[in-house]
């Protein structure tokens, strides 16, 4: 892996495992494992280090959750199969802890920063369409006008499970397939 990327993957780490306010130069090069004239190179400005490392995390999410649209629609998958993929996907985000820390710090200063807002924006429309295709995948009518409260479920979800470190994955996916199956036809 590139410095300039272990940099910023190392930003992510550094961010979901402390928060925001705990990254310094010093310590995100220490934890990717470069100089600290390399890191002032790549990112003479922290804020820019802090942008780029969160615009980072939302284009690996839309690329990941796009893969798993991409092949819900491409299989002819039953329903089992279907929240089976779900699941997974549930599951896949629950171990990414910090990631996920590192995520909710996006969207929050996303809030107050307007430069961070497509970023934003562009992780909410991946899991849009994940959410989509896997209704598309059930034969739900309309399945985009669900998508939103499909991923303010899991939103939710994953809030309470870092607010509380409650790890009770089977609860959001219980909660969610009985969801999906109520907005499926017969």
């Amino acid at each position: 892996m590139a410095a300039r990327e272990q940099i910023l993957h190392s930003t992510i780490e550094l961010i979901g495992s402390e928060g925001i306010g705990a990254v310094s130069n010093r310590r995100v090069a220490s934890a990717a494992g470069v100089a600290l004239g390399s890191l002032t190179y790549h990112f003479p400005d922290q804020s820019k280090l802090l942008h780029e490392a969160l615009v980072l995390y939302a284009e690996e999410e839309v690329q990941r959750f796009g893969e798993v649209a991409t092949r819900l629609r491409a299989q002819q998958a039953g329903t089992d199969d279907v929240l089976a993929e779900v699941q997974r996907a549930i599951l896949a985000s629950a171990e990414r802890t910090t990631e996920g820390v590192a995520e909710l710090e996006l969207h929050l200063h996303a809030s107050r920063n307007p430069e961070l807002r497509d970023a934003s924006q562009r992780c909410f429309a991946a899991y849009d369409d994940f959410a989509t295709a896997a209704l598309e995948a059930l034969n739900v009518p309309e399945p985009a006008r669900y998508a939103r409260a499909v991923v303010a479920l899991l939103t939710g979800m994953a809030v309470r499970r870092h607010g509380t470190g409650e790890q009770d994955i089977e609860t959001a996916a219980t909660a969610l397939q009985a969801m999906l199956r109520g907005a499926a036809p017969g």
